[in-house]
């Protein structure tokens, strides 16, 4: 997943454009892995908000990037440009991963690509977007959708997370999570958490969660417990638990579990460490207990994880060296 081209027209929105170019654009210095060739892609300049874009070239040059990244769309009652949508579906038919941001899916969907596909957008147009393209089921109440091939978000933080999670698929946890670090925001937000919640983060320096997330960070070789939580941030466990559903749309348990999933897919990616030295890093007590959730969570087996990783590292540092789509007849 090499190149990825970001697909502009007049009438996109800036902030999912700037956010998309903030991760695929240039590498934090902490990198080492052969990061991303990025390409803007529209017809001449655009307006995109307030602000004039020059696209590096047009939209026919999304066929020949590996990801192709639809922003936000403005108006979701003005169909999208005949010329964008034949352009994004041309990419996929060329085997292009497409994902969209918040309102993008409106692009992806007249396009046909999500057609029989789960998807979601940003919470207010979800309803439209059903409507609208009855042959897609729309989920509302999720952050991201990851169909493989087709990826879609809901709006504004969640575009971030979509994309961070691309980068997680190509390049694993650990990279993912120094990209994160760089735009100080959350590592890992799951794509099947609820997009709408009351109090996205704490919003203030005393929030009883602000110091316990990094207290709960430091001690995750530690047999936690919700009432271990609790008692760090001296409230009641049931208190604990509206308090966690409200910042993180989820409870401490499954966060917990979450945190120590993420920091052993960190230790399979970077060290050599055997599953019972993981699982110990980690919190799981032993290496049954971290196959089993990581087995769920993942998908696969951790050794299955550590051995798929590295070849696909070992597969990326051998590829010969990106198209240079300035050539390209």
């Amino acid at each position: 997943m090499g190149s990825v081209a970001l697909a502009v027209t007049d009438g996109m929105l800036h902030f999912e454009l700037s956010v998309a170019y903030e991760v695929f654009g240039p590498a934090p210095a902490a990198v080492t892995v052969p990061w991303y060739d990025l390409a803007v892609c529209g017809p001449d300049a655009v307006r995109v908000g307030r602000f004039r874009l020059e696209p590096d070239h047009g939209l026919d040059r999304l066929r020949y990037a590996d990801t192709v990244i639809v922003p936000g769309w403005a108006d979701v009652d003005v169909d999208p440009p005949a010329e964008l949508v034949d352009a994004v579906r041309a990419a996929h038919e060329a085997g292009a991963r497409v994902a969209s941001l918040c309102t993008g899916a409106f692009v992806l969907a007249a396009a046909g690509l999500l057609n029989g596909r789960r998807a979601t957008t940003h919470w207010a147009h979800t309803e439209i977007l059903a409507a609208r393209y009855p042959e897609v089921a729309v989920d509302p109440d999720v952050l991201y959708v990851d169909n493989g091939s087709v990826l879609t978000s809901a709006g504004k933080a969640a575009a971030l997370d979509l994309c961070l999670h691309l980068v997680r698929l190509d390049h694993g946890s650990a990279v993912a999570n120094t990209v994160a670090r760089r735009l100080v925001v959350p590592p890992h937000r799951a794509g099947g958490q609820a997009q709408f919640v009351a109090t996205p983060v704490p919003t203030r320096d005393d929030h009883p969660l602000a110091a316990l997330f990094p207290w709960v960070m430091e001690r995750l070789d530690q047999p936690l417990t919700v009432e271990d939580l609790a008692r760090r941030a001296r409230m009641s466990s049931r208190n604990l638990g509206r308090h966690f559903r409200a910042v993180t749309g989820t409870t401490p348990l499954q966060w917990l579990l979450t945190q120590r999933i993420r920091r052993a897919q960190e230790l399979l990616e970077t060290t050599d460490d055997v599953v019972d030295a993981i699982a110990a890093a980690t919190g799981m007590g032993t290496a049954t207990t971290l196959r089993r959730h990581f087995n769920r969570t993942v998908g696969v087996p951790p050794d299955t994880y550590r051995r798929t990783f590295r070849s696909r590292c070992e597969a990326t540092v051998l590829l010969v060296p990106p198209v240079d789509l300035d050539h390209v007849q």
